[in-house]
């Protein structure tokens, strides 16, 4: 595993990001918002699993790009 970054929800992220993930990050946090959730202390990490991203979230949501290129998104309940 490689460590990547981290960044705030509703901040842009990390620029060479994938931009499906790109995408996925932005759908969730659309979500979250219509849901009117508290995320002004929330952060998403970024790390590489096998060289792919894998971006948590505080919560626990976690997208990642698995072997054949999909995006899978994963939400704690």
């Amino acid at each position: 595993m490689q460590l990547g970054t981290r960044w705030q929800v509703n901040t842009a992220p990390p620029q060479n990001l994938d931009e499906l993930v790109a995408e996925a990050i932005a759908q969730i946090e659309n979500e979250l918002a219509v849901l009117d959730q508290d995320t002004d202390s929330w952060f998403w990490t970024l790390t590489y699993l096998e060289n792919r991203p894998v971006v948590q979230l505080d919560d626990g949501t976690t997208i990642r790009v698995l072997h054949n290129g999909q995006i899978s998104i994963e939400i704690e309940e």
